[in-house]
């Protein structure tokens, strides 16, 4: 019945949000606690929600049960699978208040945001430099730590970045998702088909400082 109504009896005592089901609400006081009961039996890493963990793991076994019907590419997290869908239809709901620009992902616009303010709050505590997305800084982090979460099922050759193992793994299955408009020509990361379209455009963006020759590389 609560469903029905939009009733939320369960409230949060520390921020006051209110929730339909108690199981909404525990989860939600895990915000505010940090508490995080639920541990990956792989690396260890702990967190609050048990949804979470079952997409975590997939990590591990390189599941991807959420495929796009356009072109197939699978995905780990069905949110994931529900922004790259913005790539074939085109829609970006989220614009920069400052220049205008629009982006597919919510997440990508506070990132961008900061290009203008010149800020970069997360940094280094080992050697200072600075990043304006955490996640960036969690991946420098690896550089000093030596840490490679990211392993290969097929070789068990690891990776610092969840991207370099996801290009990696096409090494085994031979996918080529990267596609050229104009030759077809096909490639397994996004740089090469970055670099190939400048065969087709002339571009050559870098130039010798000496003799001022330019490079498509």
């Amino acid at each position: 019945m609560r469903t029905r109504t939009g009733e939320k009896p369960y409230r949060c005592h520390v921020c006051s949000k209110s929730f339909i089901q108690k199981g909404n609400l525990t989860e939600h006081v895990r915000t505010h606690t940090g508490e995080r009961p639920y541990s990956c039996n792989v690396c260890g890493k702990s967190l609050g929600k048990k949804g979470i963990l079952t997409g975590h793991l997939r990590i591990h076994t390189d599941e991807k049960p959420y495929r796009c019907n356009v072109c197939g590419k699978s995905f780990i997290k069905r949110c994931k699978l529900t922004v790259h869908m913005r790539t074939h239809t085109g829609e970006k709901h989220f614009s920069c208040n400052v220049c205008g620009k629009s982006f597919g992902k919510k997440g990508s616009l506070p990132d961008h945001m900061r290009i203008h303010r010149g800020e970069k709050q997360y940094s280094c505590n080992v050697c200072g430099k600075s990043f304006m997305k955490k996640g960036s800084l969690t991946e420098h982090m690896r550089t000093h730590t030596g840490e490679k979460p990211y392993s290969c099922r097929v070789c068990g050759k690891s990776f610092t970045k969840r991207g370099k193992l996801t290009d990696h793994m096409r090494t085994h299955t031979g996918e080529r998702p990267y596609r050229c408009n104009v030759c077809s020509k096909s490639f397994m990361k996004k740089g090469s088909l970055t670099e190939h379209m400048r065969t087709h455009t002339g571009e050559m963006p870098y130039s010798c400082n000496v003799c001022g020759k330019s490079f498509r590389k």
